[in-house]
């Protein structure tokens, strides 16, 4: 067994710079304050926070930043222009760490088309605006802009530049996302071999996504040596993205022993961040985006089902509750097999004989076949028909909504409390018709809810599409999801959130249930 100590990758994200430069990615000051204190809160060792030339809303954000945060290393970005530099050196003034980060191209073609400018005169100018920087701050980053593309010899030129003018870390980036693994690798490796004062400067990583290779490219520089790797939440940034922070950090967390590497992420905080920066965005996260994907710990096929039920290592490599992902391990669809229905059916805590099992999933079949997923909505009304009685607290009967481009909308909600066999009509009212309907099914409710999240999708193609809605609510300090399909988005909406409402409302039954020592399988949460 290796024993020796684990080397210290720092995390130094730019979600809020290199990130918010995605198209249709722009982020308010606001915005970028609460997103950096969640940064902050899962461990990231850097920030940087914006570019503070950019706009006045931009510096403002850098400033506030800078001054609240404390945990974390504030970066002001500039280009190696006076003008810039002045900026971001007010902007971090406050802050208790910081360092700046300048950069210039280097490669002959943004030089030729880009810069317009020499090869003697990038030198020139690298040397006069670090040493410019030098002047204001400690810690200063110099990064050669597409690296990758520029040459060894004029690449270890620029480097010793940087190194003479005082810069203390070197940013060597893929700014294209050109590089192969390999090449990227053993490009640290020459400059550290070759260039003059490389033993006395830190090192940094930055890679872009263009041919999928940016966690690659940035493991690739942390076995050739890098301390510095810059990432963005949920792989954010211009043309494909950036590397991404959650896959970089499990990989690291993953194969730390074969790595011989450690970072300090707090990777219990990686979804709630994730979901942070996609929401502020409006970026919706890929089903198969890796880690916080919603396909990322699900699993449908009948034989992985049978495998994960026996044993959760047979499929996965990685624990999602201590990411801080919700557990919703089994997707039910055509692919499933009886032993994970019967499983599922027993989180209701119900028994069914072999000849009502087998009729479920008759019946399970005939609606997956159609639609690919079977909800727990459907699933609960079949488990009921098999075993003769409602299983669900509550059932959404029929939804109306008013709507129009003026004033509020207004919704009327009837619903059956099935413990009572009592139906009763809710009205809400609401700027959108969701909002309306769900303050209709609210008042139905005997126990307070909190409307959280609302994710929609659609499932085909054309006017007769299917709108898939995910709705997360939040009831007596846990959450909550449930999913439903429909024509109508908005009835769609209406039964997730429905659906939501009975997990915490079962999840309520059996804790009091629990409580009075008579706890029921029934009651347990789904």
């Amino acid at each position: 067994m290796n024993n020796k100590p684990l080397r210290k990758i720092r995390m130094f994200d730019t979600t809020l710079r290199d990130g918010e430069q995605a198209p249709g990615a722009m982020l308010r000051p606001e915005q970028k304050i609460t997103i950096a204190r969640q940064l902050a809160k899962l461990g990231v060792d850097t920030i940087e926070p914006g570019f503070p030339i950019s706009s006045p809303g931009d510096f403002a954000a850098v400033q506030q930043i800078s001054r609240e945060i404390r945990t974390a290393e504030i970066c002001g970005f500039a280009r190696s222009v006076k003008a810039d530099i002045d900026a971001a050196v007010q902007a971090t003034a406050d802050a208790e760490r910081r360092r700046l980060h300048l950069f210039l191209s280097s490669s002959n073609i943004h030089l030729d088309f880009q810069l317009r400018k020499s090869r003697e005169q990038v030198l020139a100018i690298a040397y006069e605006m670090i040493s410019y920087a030098r002047q204001f701050v400690e810690r200063i980053e110099f990064s050669p802009m597409d690296a990758t593309r520029t040459g060894d010899e004029f690449l270890y030129e620029i480097i010793e530049t940087a190194i003479r003018a005082g810069a203390s870390i070197i940013n060597i980036p893929d700014t294209v996302g050109y590089a192969l693994p390999d090449e990227y690798g053993a490009m640290f490796t020459r400059v550290m071999k070759n260039v003059r004062g490389s033993d006395k400067v830190e090192f940094s990583a930055h890679c872009h996504n263009d041919l999928g290779l940016a966690v690659a490219n940035s493991l690739a520089a942390i076995r050739a040596g890098v301390t510095h790797v810059e990432v963005t939440v949920n792989g954010v940034g211009e043309r494909a993205g950036n590397c991404s922070l959650e896959e970089l950090a499990m990989a690291i967390e993953t194969r730390k022993e074969a790595l011989g590497v450690e970072t300090d992420i707090r990777v219990e905080h990686l979804y709630e961040t994730s979901q942070m920066v996609s929401r502020a965005m409006s970026f919706p996260i890929a089903f198969n985006k890796p880690i916080v994907g919603r396909n990322a710990f699900q699993h449908e096929a009948g034989i992985h089902q049978d495998g994960l039920l026996k044993n959760r290592n047979t499929y996965e490599i990685m624990d999602p509750e201590k990411l801080g992902i919700p557990r919703s391990m089994i997707i039910l669809g055509k692919h499933s097999g009886r032993h994970a229905i019967k499983h599922r059916v027993g989180q209701y805590g119900v028994e069914l004989n072999e000849a009502q099992l087998e009729s479920l999933y008759v019946s399970f079949k005939e609606i997956a076949d159609k639609q690919k997923v079977v909800y727990d909505q459907q699933l609960l009304e079949l488990v009921g028909q098999a075993a003769g009685r409602v299983l669900e607290p509550y059932s959404l009967v029929s939804v109306q909504v008013v709507t129009g481009n003026a004033g509020h909308r207004v919704a009327s909600c009837t619903v059956r409390d099935n413990a009572e066999g009592r139906e009763a009509v809710y009205a809400g009212t609401g700027e959108g018709p969701i909002e309306a309907v769900v303050n209709g099914i609210k008042r139905a409710l005997p126990f307070g809810v909190e409307f959280t999240d609302l994710e929609l999708y659609s499932l085909s193609s054309g006017e007769s599409a299917n709108g898939e809605a995910t709705v997360t609510v939040s009831a007596d300090g846990r959450q909550y999801r449930g999913s439903a399909v429909h024509r109508d988005i908005v009835v769609a909406a209406a039964q997730a959130f429905m659906a939501a409402c009975n997990q915490a409302a079962r999840a309520r039954a059996g804790a009091a249930e629990k409580a009075e020592g008579t706890a029921s399988p029934q009651a347990a949460n789904l």
